[in-house]
């Protein structure tokens, strides 16, 4: 039986908010980094921290990118910047003698040293609508660079007397452009799910990695417009989103969590800037994993970007449940660190839940019916017994008691459900004297008991196992059983009766 985990997005949620909580939680950290190292990808380390987040001790997990794969999915500046903050955050690198700096802005290239400039238009390679990224590269001298673009690609350039661009994208196919110079090869859905394939994961693992992934993919295509096959984003061919989901993946396998309590999901509102420009909050593919998978979004006050998509993909693919349980008891907590800032503390809290073990006393409410009745025969009474109990009565019994002018009668007392109310009245009235029924409901407290049969020296018997508070067992032998054994043995009911309670007791001790 696996574990229950429920999750607390009251911050929104993010793949490295997710896998922090997880460890958090206490997945095997060696059995993460061994199917990380596991992935055929290159670029990319990761790093398992502690953090502070409002003074509360916290998770961070971090994955390293080398230079050629650098991205800004957690650069506020640039996320939420103004347009002119954005153009004047420029990156500068070394590249051994020759140097060159990036701004995200326009679309273009100018080289120093070469003296020669390009743009991707027909003599390179022609991006489509959902290719165009917004950014400038100037470069000083000759030399071979590397800038990895806000949608997760790769431009390797070669200057002298041939230029070679290599584009690490976020497409669910993979091919290859050759013209003027220019060589393209674009990752997308496809190539990720091989290199899952290859990796050393579980088959469990391996399945959840594939379910995210695709749910990312088909939130993608739809905010692009294009088919399945020919999406273009940044989340599935980014090597974070893929290391993120993956080791989410790992983790919950760890964990051998089969159920997940989410909810509610808080994001923000606002506007936050991307590969495409800058677009509203819930952004395009948090919102469609939103609607193809009913996740419980409440927007907040926070002006910024809680829910990214691989968080979204990730709790779209693992919620099971929407409630959590009347009452449950905390078996573990965890809580992963998120690296942007905003109003409120980025921690997303993930708990293992179960039930509390049911008492031996259980509660319930029964309802009593009683009347008391003076001119009504044995033969009367007994009938009616018979009748209540056939129809579904708990208990009946006859009291005796004295009614005015000292008249010797007998108090009807039935225990009953609700729901057999009607019908028990029905037969009281019809069948006895008495022209009113005092009713009451009553709760009442009643030990955990189960129907049993067993093999004694006397024979087969049923019994009743009944359970005390403390967990201790006592049998009860039905009264047949006890009778018809003591025919069959040839001993009194008494002797019987005991001798099937003292073996039975100690089968249940």
């Amino acid at each position: 039986m696996g574990n229950t985990l429920y999750l607390e997005c009251s911050s929104g949620i993010s793949g490295d908010m997710a896998v922090a909580a997880l460890l958090d939680l206490g997945a095997d950290q060696e059995v993460l980094k061994k199917a990380v190292a596991s992935l055929p990808v290159e670029g990319c380390s990761i790093e398992i921290s502690r953090v502070k987040k409002s003074g509360l001790d916290a998770c961070d997990f971090l994955v390293h990118l080398d230079e050629a794969h650098e991205n800004h999915d957690h650069d506020m500046e640039y996320l939420h910047g103004t347009e002119e903050q954005c153009r004047s955050h420029v990156h500068s690198h070394d590249h051994g003698e020759g140097h060159h700096t990036h701004a995200h802005g326009e679309h273009m290239h100018t080289h120093e040293g070469d003296s020669h400039g390009h743009s991707h238009e027909a003599g390179a390679h022609t991006h489509s609508a959902a290719e165009i990224h917004g950014h400038s590269h100037t470069h000083e001298d000759t030399g071979n660079h590397e800038h990895f673009h806000e949608n997760g690609h790769v431009h390797s350039h070669t200057h002298g007397d041939a230029e070679k661009h290599e584009h690490f994208h976020g497409n669910t196919h993979s091919h290859t452009h050759e013209s003027a110079g220019a060589h393209h090869t674009h990752r997308g859905l496809q190539e990720v799910l091989a290199i899952i394939s290859q990796a050393e994961l579980s088959g469990r693992a391996k399945e959840t990695a594939v379910r995210i992934f695709t749910i990312l993919a088909e939130a993608e295509a739809k905010a692009h417009g294009v088919p399945l096959e020919q999406v273009h984003f940044h989340e599935v061919g980014a090597v974070d989103s893929i290391v993120d989901i993956v080791a989410a993946a790992v983790c919950l396998d760890d964990l051998d969590i089969t159920e997940t309590v989410i909810p509610r999901i808080c994001e923000g509102r606002g506007f936050v800037r991307c590969q495409h420009g800058v677009i509203p909050v819930p952004v395009p593919a948090v919102v469609n994993i939103a609607q193809a998978n009913q996740l419980p979004l409440h927007l907040t006050e926070t002006e910024g970007e809680l829910v990214t998509p691989t968080g979204a993909a990730i709790a779209a693919a693992i919620r099971t449940k929407e409630q959590l349980p009347e009452s449950f008891v905390i078996k573990k907590t965890g809580i992963g660190a998120g690296k942007r800032t905003y109003d409120r503390p980025s921690l997303l809290r993930a708990m293992l839940i179960g039930t509390k073990e049911q008492p031996a006393v259980k509660h319930d409410c029964v309802c009593r019916l009683e009347t008391n009745i003076d001119d009504c025969t044995g033969e009367t009474l007994g009938y009616v017994m018979e009748r209540l109990f056939e129809a579904g009565a708990r208990d009946v019994n006859y009291t005796p008691v004295y009614m005015k002018k000292n008249r010797p009668a007998y108090q009807l007392n039935v225990i009953c459900s609700r729901e057999s109310v009607p019908e028990l009245e029905s037969i009281i009235f019809r069948e006895t004297t008495t022209i009113g029924i005092r009713k009451m409901e009553m709760e009442r407290a009643v030990l955990e008991r189960s129907p049993e049969t067993v093999q004694t020296s006397l024979g087969e018997a049923e019994v009743k196992v009944c359970t005390l508070p403390s967990g201790e067992k006592r049998c009860y032998p039905e009264y047949a059983a006890a009778e018809r054994l003591a025919a069959k043995n040839g001993i009194s009911y008494q002797d019987a009766f005991e001798q099937i309670k003292r073996e039975t007791q100690e089968k249940f001790r």
